[in-house]
């Protein structure tokens, strides 16, 4: 019982995901980084109480 040799669309779709992935992968860091520079940056401060109302 030997396994099939994969499929040339297998491969091909293994190769676009790894890629969407990669791309998904560096939106997410880019958000961070983002959000972690904006955060320690100096001029961050969370709302005060009476500006939610």
């Amino acid at each position: 019982m030997a396994l099939r040799p994969e499929h040339e669309i297998h491969t091909r779709r293994k190769g676009r995901n790894i890629g969407v992935g990669l791309m998904l992968a560096g939106f997410v860091v880019l958000v961070l980084a983002l959000t972690f520079t904006k955060v320690t940056s100096g001029d961050f401060e969370m709302p005060r109480a009476e500006d939610l109302r």
